[in-house]
């Protein structure tokens, strides 16, 4: 008579892989909570001790202090949520004009760095390797303290003709004041940009359609301003300038541009750019240098090649770093501090704070407005991402 077959004992629960797992959350969880309810516990016996108040009512009160810089209505009276917009509407414009120039700098000079040009080549190689080694800050001081900072006082300002001066107080430019009428100048604009996308989408099926190419570029360009100056022509020049003039110590009228913001914006350009243009250099160099020989021998040119050919496919591998440099220089917009420029961290987490002692409230505000922000040019950029990338047959 054959022996039954022995049945293995169930393990202790303790010795289950999956009891185990289960049990480890549960306890990291609980630690996350326990340590976060003894910060915001600490937190507020603190503010009770120090006699401030948790919240944001203090968003309501009178500030009491001017900002240099405001693209909406802004004066001492006005309450610290519209310094919080004031100071918001500053850090994205520093961020969108410097996402911007970065860009196009670091292209040029990215591509440039592939010249066969001896000397532009090694010009591109000189301004990478210097403005990327050299600290984010020192390059704001150098552009604030050095080079605008010493500009001459408004009696003596840098001109050109009437209408532009540059002294030590900022660039002064005419400032447009639109009339009645300037509305259809707006609407040409806006046909001419769907005149332009249709164009552009019929030029691309006919050019795979046949292989003919159409001069979009020089179409495009010819209906965004022809229109529009058409249209304002017709309108009987809808548009008036006012001019800056010196009065007194100062310039009056006209927009000004903030040696704060100049200088910002330079260093920030300037600096990202020099990684901008590694990363074009390698996204370039990462298409195979067959495409290019194919390109030569259906007879396109240089810049037919790069534009039609290599740019295309090689935006594949330039977009993913590329969005972490946005990041990077939106983020480095904060150094603005250092210079006084009113931005988010200098007007609302500095100015703010200290008059008001809320600073668990300003900061955690600031900190998920940046947190916005960023999640948000990542959308942007990875939605933009998969469209560039190329569709296998």
């Amino acid at each position: 008579m054959s022996e039954p077959a022995l049945i293995p004992a169930k393990p202790p629960f303790w010795n289950n892989p999956q009891t185990r797992a289960i049990a480890f959350q549960i306890i990291a969880l609980t630690a996350t909570v326990v340590f976060g309810w003894y910060i915001f516990d600490n937190a507020q016996s603190n503010l009770r001790r120090l006699g401030i108040a948790s919240g944001f009512g203090f968003l309501d009160s009178s500030s009491g202090f001017d900002i240099v810089q405001t693209l909406i209505p802004y004066s001492s009276s006005s309450s610290y949520g519209q310094v919080f917009w004031v100071a918001l509407l500053n850090t994205l414009l520093v961020s969108a004009l410097g996402i911007v120039l970065a860009t196009l700098i670091g292209f040029l000079v990215g591509i440039a760095r592939l010249s066969k040009n001896w000397l532009i080549s090694r010009l591109a190689l000189a301004y990478i390797e210097t403005f990327r080694n050299i600290p984010l800050l020192l390059q704001i001081f150098f552009w604030y303290f050095a080079v605008l900072r010493a500009m001459p006082a408004p009696r003596q300002s840098l001109h050109l003709g009437e209408a532009i001066y540059l002294n030590i107080r900022g660039l002064y430019v005419p400032h447009p004041y639109l009339q009645a009428g300037f509305s259809w100048v707006l609407v040409a604009l806006v046909l001419a940009v769907v005149l332009a996308w249709r164009i552009a989408r019929w030029a691309h099926r006919r050019q795979q359609a046949t292989g003919q190419q159409f001069p979009i570029f020089s179409v495009t360009l010819a209906l965004l301003i022809g229109l529009p100056l058409l249209t304002f022509w017709l309108a009987g020049s809808p548009l008036v300038w006012e001019y800056p003039q010196l009065q007194g110590f100062n310039f009056r009228g006209g927009w000004v541009v903030i040696p704060e913001m100049a200088s910002l914006l330079l260093a920030l350009s300037i600096y990202t750019a020099t990684f901008i243009a590694e990363i074009v250099r390698s996204g370039i160099q990462a298409v195979s240098h067959g495409q290019t020989e194919a390109a030569f021998s259906l007879g396109l040119n240089s810049g037919q090649t790069l534009r039609l050919v290599v740019l295309p496919q090689a935006l594949r591998v330039i977009i993913p770093p590329l969005t972490n440099q946005y990041l990077n220089l939106t983020k480095n917009s904060s150094l603005a501090a250092a210079i006084g420029y009113p931005d988010l961290v200098s007007s609302f987490a500095g100015t703010v704070l200290n008059q008001t002692g809320q600073a668990i409230e300003c900061i955690a505000i600031t900190m998920a407005v940046y947190l916005t922000i960023s999640l948000l040019i990542s959308l942007l950029m990875n939605w933009y991402n998969r469209r560039a990338l190329l569709v296998e047959r």
